[in-house]
């Protein structure tokens, strides 16, 4: 069975794969140039090219001197260690895409290249020291960010800057560790003349309580990131034709719901992706929520009640012309955050809004439910789009509020759980040391914890790991990543 700690020479496909202009094939190992040049159709000049440089040839089907023809036109990419993105000799062919590119690993195979496994080019270029476990991650949020400002937000990390607030924070509780160690490698005497000095304070305090709160600010980017990263789930809803369908069609800027004069005309839920202030929303159509004979209906209903409960966001549809009925209180209850809608405005009454506002104010409404602070509701008119600025503020509002104060926290953030993780390991040590300064307990107890912290934030970069995490953390990445 392959490994990520073999020295082997190794391949992959570094696009998607499918019909395509072109195809990347990846390739690195010490020796890779001398491999390559045996299928190369200049073999020497590839064999002489600097790194950074292109070469121009063809693939062979078989090795240089063995009967077979060509395979591909290519151009090929050299890099010479250590100049490289794994640290290796590597190279980059830029080959036809389709059956092409499938032809091409194969002559590669029997030049002696294996194919590579997930995540095995960021594997050897962490173990190479280019870069280190937090940038490595950051590779994948890169290949994976649905929005600019998540691709923004990892290319912050693959640039350094969650390196360098580790290392910021881990120096600092290096520093408190030295003092603190330093008062235990006292002799008996000395440590009694120290004793009067040191009695009641804790050696670095001040520092430690800063690198406590750089590792609180981190932890609490956790929400924010996985915001941008990950989206959230907002959900359309409301009794039959109140307009959701046409909302949804409004937001996404197409007609991807069908829409008509007939309530009960969406039968199954609809979704799509789109950005919102940055913010990735998988956006879904709900059939309209009553009782329905119709057997078809009815499961379309039952889903819709589904995907309510595991939204993030309910955006709730009224028919401004009909007014708010007694079904749609059956709706709306307070563990939802929720966006009102009071659609069709254009032929709405002016007054239904303070009449909405009213009736939901009431502490006890159907169902006995509590509704404590009134859902005031947005006008909007999907038929004119009056309103829509106020609605996609009011969907990135909510979303952000879902993610806790610290979605409007800028600055260095985590990009993976196992990243939030350690942060957290490392704040309830250094918290535990605290807590025992705190109580004059002997520093001898204190220093684990602060050993304990240290040894968390190393893990986050690779200075601490093993090599079954290694391989688990790198074994999720892309082929060719």
């Amino acid at each position: 069975m392959n490994s990520y700690v073999h020295d082997d020479l190794i391949a992959a496909v570094a696009t998607p794969p499918g019909k395509g202009a072109l195809t990347l094939i990846r390739l690195s190992g010490k020796g890779s140039i001398e491999a390559a040049a045996e299928v190369f159709s200049r073999p020497e000049k590839l064999l002489r090219s600097p790194g950074n440089t292109i070469v121009h040839g063809w693939i062979l089907e078989h090795p240089t001197g063995e009967q077979g023809g060509k395979v591909d036109e290519v151009m090929v990419s050299v890099y010479r260690a250590p100049a490289s993105y794994t640290g290796e000799d590597s190279l980059e062919i830029s080959c036809h895409g389709g059956i092409a590119s499938t032809a091409v690993l194969a002559a590669l195979r029997r030049s002696g290249f294996r194919d590579a496994l997930p995540g095995e080019f960021s594997f050897r270029a962490f173990m190479n020291g280019k870069i280190d476990l937090s940038r490595s991650e950051s590779v994948m949020e890169l290949v994976s960010a649905k929005t600019d400002r998540g691709r923004s937000n990892a290319v912050g990390r693959l640039l350094g800057v969650l390196e360098d607030e580790i290392n910021g924070i881990k120096k600092l509780l290096l520093d408190v560790l030295a003092e603190t160690e330093l008062y235990l490698d006292y002799s008996e005497d000395e440590a009694d003349a120290a004793a009067g000095e040191a009695a009641g304070a804790f050696p670095g305090r001040e520092k430690a309580e800063e690198a406590g709160g750089r590792l609180q600010k981190l932890s609490l980017s956790w929400r924010r990131e996985r915001l941008y990263q990950d989206g959230a789930l907002a959900v359309i809803a409301g009794l039959p034709n109140a307009g959701k369908s046409s909302v949804f069609n409004l937001l996404l800027r197409e007609e991807r719901s069908i829409v008509t004069e007939i309530p009960g005309t969406t039968r199954d839920w609809i979704e799509a992706w789109l950005s919102i202030e940055g913010i990735p929303v998988r956006l879904i159509d709900t059939a309209g929520l009553r009782n329905s004979g119709d057997p078809a209906e009815r499961a379309g209903v039952e889903r819709s009640r589904e995907l309510l409960e595991s939204a993030d966001l309910l955006i709730y549809v009224i028919d401004g012309e009909r007014g708010l009925q007694e079904d749609d209180l059956n709706f709306l209850h307070p563990g939802k955050t929720t966006i009102v809608l009071w659609n069709k405005l254009d032929r709405a009454k002016a007054l239904e809004n303070m009449i909405f506002e009213e009736k939901v104010s009431v502490p006890e409404t159907a169902n006995d439910k509590s509704y404590g602070t009134p859902l005031r509701p947005l006008p909007f008119s999907a038929r004119t789009g009056e309103g829509m600025t106020e609605l996609l503020a009011a969907i990135a509002g909510a979303l952000r509020d879902t993610a806790g104060e610290a979605a409007e926290t800028e600055g260095t953030g985590l990009g993976t759980l196992r990243q939030k993780d350690l942060v957290d390991s490392a704040l309830a040590s250094l918290n535990e040391a605290l807590n025992l300064a705190k109580q004059h307990e002997a520093l001898d107890l204190i220093a684990p914890c602060l050993r304990e912290a240290v040894n968390a934030l190393g893990e986050i970069t690779g200075e601490v790991s093993s090599a079954d995490m290694l391989e688990l953390m790198f074994s999720t990445f892309c082929v060719g990543k």
